[in-house]
């Protein structure tokens, strides 16, 4: 199961916009976001820089576009995007003048998880151990019809990260359940804001996740677990 992230994307469109002036708009952009200085009258705290997609680069917004379907016939997957075009500035400066005057927040926003702020985390890497620790916590819940961290047994995240054979410096879990889908699973954790926090720490660099279903169970509910490791 791959990882699922929402994911925040910028694209600023100039009309009939050359790759150069495309390219020196992204640089202008990731300046700003390094020193954002003051947006809606109170000082802006920097944030980290965005990629350049080449794939998002393509993209032209118009009337009547929507945003989701033009990803999509893109091949960019996308659980949240949002858009900012602006025409009439003559070179990258002054669209770049233009968005920061009406879109500072935009230009500068991070991830939030509750209250907490995040920037954007790098990917994580799949790693099979710790897709075994989530399919054991998921069948054991399964099984045993409860939905808590805790197993029975007394056993943590860090303990079946360790039975696994994972050798971890650091180590979280998500847990949902009744989901039917993962896309489901993650946007409630995405909700969740010490789920989300997971999902969106930096610390971490790998995961795995399962779902187990117990046929004897009349509802056929899903349980479904995410581990993310910092490996030692």
């Amino acid at each position: 199961m791959p990882a699922l992230t929402r994911l925040l994307l910028l694209a600023a469109t100039l009309a009939a916009a050359a790759p150069a002036r495309a390219d020196e708009l992204a640089n202008l952009i990731n300046a700003y976001r390094a020193a954002p200085g003051i947006c809606d009258d109170a000082a802006a705290a920097p944030v980290a820089a965005l990629n350049v997609e080449p794939t998002l680069s393509r993209i032209r917004i118009g009337p009547g576009t929507f945003l989701e379907f033009a990803l999509q016939r893109a091949g960019y997957e996308a659980a949240h995007a949002e858009a900012i075009t602006v025409t009439g500035p003559p070179d990258a400066r002054a669209a770049m003048e233009a968005i920061a005057q009406k879109y500072c927040r935009t230009l500068r926003a991070a991830f939030t998880c509750g209250t907490q702020a995040f920037g954007p985390a790098g990917p994580l890497v799949w790693n099979p151990l710790l897709g075994q620790a989530a399919l054991v916590h998921s069948t054991d819940m399964a099984q045993k019809h409860y939905f808590n961290h805790k197993q029975p047994d007394g056993s943590v995240p860090a303990d079946r990260a360790t039975q696994a054979g994972y050798r971890w410096a650091r180590v979280g879990e998500n847990i949902a359940s009744g989901q039917r889908t993962p896309e489901e699973a993650v946007a409630s954790w995405l909700d969740s804001p010490g789920h989300c926090a997971n999902i969106m720490n930096p610390a971490f660099t790998e995961m795995g996740a399962a779902y187990a279903i117990n046929p004897q169970n009349r509802n056929r509910t899903a349980y479904w677990t995410q581990v993310f490791g910092t490996p030692r």
